[in-house]
């Protein structure tokens, strides 16, 4: 096939990479497929605007492979009109790879519409009628892969979105799998035409993903561009941190922090126990057993959630390593599979420390009052010393007495102990009778508790009856009225 009839000059700028400005970390601006405008005179103009990336208007491969003149009127390019992606229509696998081999010296790549709503490229098989056919999709990618021998040719694909957001994410996640180097998501399904763009769907998407995905839809401003970068997390976003994982970090580095002080050999058990015993800690303890177990379900499920990515990345990892057409997705994959795994290992050790954090607390709870009780034991033994010691001196002081008093001190000694001995029983006769006469004393109240109870419950069936007496005078008063 001669391409020499097209108005088209090679760019020597081809090594300008798609996907590597995907994976520049900066927001990619994007001149969408426009039917009849996105011509080289407005890709020329956009470009000194800042535009990345440029489309062609959308082509029809069968025309464009069977005629010339159809060639040169649809597709023109200079030079300066790089990066450039070719958007084709179309439906058979075999025209397309050779529409793909025609315009391949003078563009990056191609993109497949499956996404054009108009009824007659639906009714002619193309568009967006392609996104309830994954398996033609990847013939025609595979194809073109297999046709376009040209390093670093990208082969894309431009979408819209099923009802059922799950069938999406399975087309694009075949789609990857045949080897697509993006896709580019219009945020509405086909029958929607002014209806609000979805963009959480495309989120949804891009999360699903392990190549670059290009949001799409109501974008008329560089504001509005930089909205939904931020909202979808596609690609050209910058990936730092998401607050959720900065937040589950910040909390790992506290809990570190304060193990290391809980850890400082110069402060002793006793005065974190004051600490401790601050009204402020009284009022957090109502709320703590809740906020504990809350964090750990939390930092759990972060966990689960890491798991699962780093599984995903994980397989994908494998896959992308044997190919040798797409290196690109393949440090793709590395990024995000070095992610997850970050991720693993932040709320993993998250969820340690926070368990070691509490039993550490309960252990120096524990060790303060430990250490309080030894010293309340210390101070009791040494008063039982210094006691005993007396009683030990006074001892030998009454034996050094009752010696040189002889045997009379000890007779009135013996009378004394005695006298003691029958004080003794008298008291104990006597607290029997006062033990007796209290506990009749409680039988009395008792009774009289009994009494109360029932003459109140007389008492309030007086009042009743009462009650019934006086409506049954106002009845006949009001009768005699």
């Amino acid at each position: 096939m001669k391409s020499d009839c097209m108005q088209t000059t090679i760019c020597q700028e081809r090594k300008k990479d798609p996907i590597e400005m995907f994976h520049s970390g900066q927001l990619v601006k994007v001149c969408a497929p426009m039917v009849r405008y996105s011509k080289l005179a407005f890709r020329t103009l956009v470009r000194k605007y800042s535009c990345d990336l440029c489309y062609t208007p959308m082509i029809v491969a069968a025309d464009f492979v069977k005629s010339i003149k159809a060639r040169d009127s649809e597709f023109t390019t200079n030079q300066g009109d790089c990066p450039l992606i070719v958007q084709f229509a179309a439906n058979d696998a075999r025209l397309l790879s050779d529409a793909a081999r025609i315009v391949c010296p003078y563009a990056n790549g191609i993109d497949i519409n499956c996404g054009c709503p108009q009824r007659w490229a639906m009714a002619e098989g193309y568009g967006a009628c392609l996104i309830n056919k994954p398996e033609l999709v990847q013939d025609m990618v595979k194809q073109v892969r297999n046709q376009v021998e040209t390093p670093g040719f990208s082969v894309s694909i431009k979408i819209r979105i099923h009802d059922d957001l799950k069938r999406t994410v399975d087309l694009c996640q075949k789609a990857e799998a045949t080897g697509v180097s993006w896709i580019t998501v219009h945020g509405r399904t086909a029958e929607e035409r002014h209806q609000p763009v979805h963009y959480d769907s495309i989120k949804i998407i891009k999360e699903n993903m392990s190549i670059p995905v290009i949001a799409n839809g109501d974008i008329r401003s560089l504001k509005e561009a930089e909205n939904v970068w931020r909202i979808t997390g596609t690609d050209g976003v910058k990936k730092k941190m998401t607050l959720q994982w900065a937040a589950v970090a910040t909390f790992l580095y506290a809990e570190i922090g304060l193990i290391l002080i809980f850890c400082l050999p110069f402060i002793p058990p006793q005065r974190w126990q004051k600490i401790f015993s601050f009204n402020v800690w009284g009022k957090i303890a109502t709320f703590w057993n809740k906020a504990f177990l809350t964090i750990i379900i939390l930092l759990i499920v972060l966990f689960l959630d890491a798991v699962r990515e780093v599984r995903k990345y994980s397989s994908v990892h494998t896959i992308e390593k044997s190919s040798t057409s797409r290196p690109d997705a393949y440090e793709h994959t590395q990024m995000k599979l070095f992610r997850s795994q970050r991720n693993l290992y932040i709320s993993g050790f998250s969820l340690f420390f926070w368990l070691v954090l509490r039993r550490l607390v309960t252990l120096i709870t524990q060790l303060a009052k430990e250490l309080s009780n030894k010293g309340v034991l210390k101070t009791q033994a040494e008063n039982t010393n210094k006691a005993a010691k007396k009683f030990m001196e006074e001892n030998e002081k009454l034996k050094r007495i009752l010696k040189s008093h002889g045997k009379d001190e000890e007779c009135v000694l013996e009378a004394e102990n005695k006298k003691l001995v029958e004080d003794q029983e008298k008291l104990k006769t006597e607290l029997r009778k006062t033990s007796d006469a209290l506990s009749k004393a409680q039988n009395d109240v008792m009774e009289m508790k009994m009494q109360s109870e029932r003459l109140s419950k007389e008492y309030d069936q007086l009042l009743k009856e009462h009650s019934e007496l006086q409506d049954r005078l106002e009845r006949g008063n009001k009768k005699r009225l």
